[in-house]
């Protein structure tokens, strides 16, 4: 299976017709927002509504206009979801140049030194254009209580990689409440290896 077909497959239940049903999901906005309250964490309220998201808001990497998400053209498209969220304690100043108090923001960068200028410029396509994590999406009350929760989506492209070269990417989550820990590397971060060839 090719990375398109991963992706094809991992985005189908993003798909419009898939988020039909006005009793299991509701519009939350095109814009990000503070976190939506849905009541205790208990089951007495029955099964909760979850936020629609759309495939338009990852611009580049949807496959609406692009089905190869950028691997034909050697721009190649990573989507990524946070696991387990954590409750977010934002922070005022991070390195992203776009800020929102209601963004949990990712940036990516190149992960050695070696790496850093072979990365080139990378474009970020999240709700309404921010790199991060919308809040209004969380929390997440789990599988019993939001069976057909759709976690948020953030898409990064890389542009402009140098060629024939396998180069080494971070990616990291921002927030005050995030612990980085060489112990557990993937907390609040990851990498990846990409290689394209001419």
């Amino acid at each position: 299976m090719t990375y398109v077909d991963n992706i094809d497959n991992f985005l189908k239940k993003y798909r419009d017709s898939a988020q039909k049903d006005d009793m299991i999901f509701e519009d939350c906005g095109n814009v990000p927002s503070e976190l939506k309250d849905r009541g205790e964490f208990n089951n007495e309220q029955g099964e909760r509504k979850v936020c629609r998201f759309k495939l338009e808001w990852l611009g580049n990497c949807s496959g609406i206009n692009d089905e190869t998400y950028g691997y034909k053209d050697g721009k190649p498209c990573v989507i990524i979801k946070l696991n387990r969220p954590p409750k977010n304690e934002s922070l005022e100043t991070y390195p992203v140049m776009k800020y929102n108090p209601y963004v949990l923001p990712v940036q990516c960068t190149g992960k050695r030194d070696e790496d850093k200028e072979k990365v080139g410029s990378i474009e970020y396509f999240g709700l309404g254009g921010y790199p991060g994590f919308p809040l209004q999406y969380y929390p997440y009350y789990g599988k019993l209580l939001q069976p057909k929760y759709l976690q948020p989506l953030l898409a990064v492209q890389f542009t402009n990689l140098t060629m024939d070269t396998e180069i080494r990417i971070e990616c990291k989550a921002y927030g005050e409440n995030i612990g980085y820990s060489e112990k557990d590397r993937f907390q609040g971060r990851f990498d990846v290896k990409i290689e394209v060839k001419s």
